[in-house]
């Protein structure tokens, strides 16, 4: 079985398929955040800008920051006008208090908690705000939950979130957490491949991967809301986790 080492590295080489196939985020997980205008905000592991691209509108200076090349050359032709450096969480290559918001979207799970909070409580403004999001399967969507099953037993098991940020982090305070419900078009080719962009999966040797593969089909295939169908209407749940930095 992989560590968690080998899956957190398991994406660095999956710039172009992590853009086409994975889902974006609702406006409303950065409004919750920035609700007007601020000087900078940084964004943190970043990956293809996902998330980064929701921020533009809402600073003067934006920041991405990711410890994959592959990924970050997605995010730097998407955004030009975002300041994308190499970098990771737990040394974040920004001075002290540059930025008045930090966001983490799909990506906290992998850091070093203590190093990262304290980079994190480094680079923020006096005050200054983390936000910190997931994206996850609906539990009422019984076909999407079975695949999730597939991929990730454990956490399909629960609701879905994260302990990571369901507890208070040193150097903040806790403020509050929201749940964005949205629905997403996307076809069965692409929901496959999504799959395929997941850490289980890319760290899985060939036979295993083509087995899970397989199973997914399978409940693709047996599901009534999507036997038959090239076209899945997919309900989606982001929590959103905000904490105000104690410095």
């Amino acid at each position: 079985m992989a560590d968690h080492q080998q899956l957190a590295q398991s994406f660095e080489n999956i710039g172009e398929e992590y853009e086409r196939y994975r889902p974006g985020f609702p406006d409303a997980a950065a409004e919750v955040i920035i609700p007007t205008r601020v000087a900078a905000v940084l964004d943190l592991g970043a990956g293809t800008g996902k998330f980064t691209e929701l921020l533009t509108d809402r600073a003067e200076r934006v920041f991405a920051v990711e410890p994959s090349l592959a990924m970050l050359d997605v995010l730097r032709a998407k955004l030009p006008e975002v300041e994308a450096i190499i970098g990771g969480a737990e040394n974040v290559p920004l001075p002290d208090a540059a930025v008045d918001a930090v966001t983490v979207a799909q990506a906290f799970h992998w850091f070093d908690r203590e190093k990262a909070c304290a980079e994190i409580a480094r680079v923020l403004v006096p005050g200054g705000i983390l936000e910190l999001l997931w994206n996850h399967s609906d539990p009422t969507c019984t076909w999407d939950h079975a695949c999730h099953r597939v991929a990730h037993p454990a956490v399909a098991e629960t609701d879905g979130t994260t302990e990571s940020a369901a507890e208070e982090l040193p150097g903040f305070a806790f403020e509050k957490q929201i749940q964005i419900r949205w629905n997403e078009q996307i076809t069965r080719g692409d929901y496959l491949s999504r799959w395929l962009t997941v850490s289980s999966f890319l760290v899985a040797d060939e036979t295993t991967r083509g087995r899970m593969l397989a199973q997914l089909e399978d409940i693709l295939d047996a599901d009534p809301q999507t036997r038959g169908r090239e076209q899945f209407d997919l309900p989606m749940l982001t929590d959103v986790f905000v904490y105000r930095s104690d410095v």
